[in-house]
């Protein structure tokens, strides 16, 4: 070999070792960077996860269909309602009616998933019940929201929403406004 050969190769070695360091210090460069996520992008993606049934106390036949979610920026809150169909023991007829529930916004960085915690139930309208059995279930209905805010996501984020410029992002923030959420996601370190 020629010492002609040997800076050349030595040469080439540097520029390739000097861009990887390079390519390597991009991740560190990229900061965070927010996503904006639509309420008809979020109302899709839950509506793929309906209908959904449920057993509740081990006697109750509980299926909700038709989610619809709304936003309540001011409360840094989302409301769902859905219709609820409930069958009940030893009766051949169901209720049929209404559920309306809110919750706060939480990130489940393991799952790249946003769903509702602090679940309450704002209203329930079942068809043929009284105003004190509709005050009984609502206490069942509260146990329904617990178990679907924890089981069903609002959205879960795409694995190509998580990477950019081929760095891996991960969600660690998020905050609703007017017309969707905004999603803070920062590099993996």
């Amino acid at each position: 070999m020629t010492v002609t050969a040997i800076r050349s190769l030595l040469k080439t070695a540097t520029i390739a070792a000097l861009a990887c360091t390079v390519l390597a210090s991009c991740s560190t460069l990229i900061g965070p960077r927010d996503v904006n996520v639509s309420l008809s992008k979020m109302q899709q993606g839950l509506e793929r996860r309906f209908p959904i049934d449920k057993r509740v106390l081990s006697v109750l036949d509980v299926k909700l269909t038709h989610p619809q979610l709304s936003l309540q920026p001011e409360r840094e809150r989302v409301a769902l309602s859905v219709d609820a169909s409930v069958l009940p023991p030893f009766i051949r007829q169901s209720w049929r009616g209404s559920l309306a529930m809110s919750g706060r916004l939480v990130l489940d960085a393991r799952r790249n998933a946003v769903y509702l915690s602090e679940a309450s139930v704002d209203k329930v309208s079942i068809d043929g019940m009284d105003e004190s059995q509709q005050r009984q279930f609502a206490k069942v209905a509260s146990l329904v929201a617990d178990q679907l805010m924890h089981e069903t996501p609002i959205y879960t984020f795409k694995p190509d929403e998580l990477r950019y410029a081929g760095v891996q992002f991960v969600p660690t923030q998020i905050r609703t406004t007017g017309n969707g959420l905004t999603v803070t996601f920062e590099p993996v370190k």
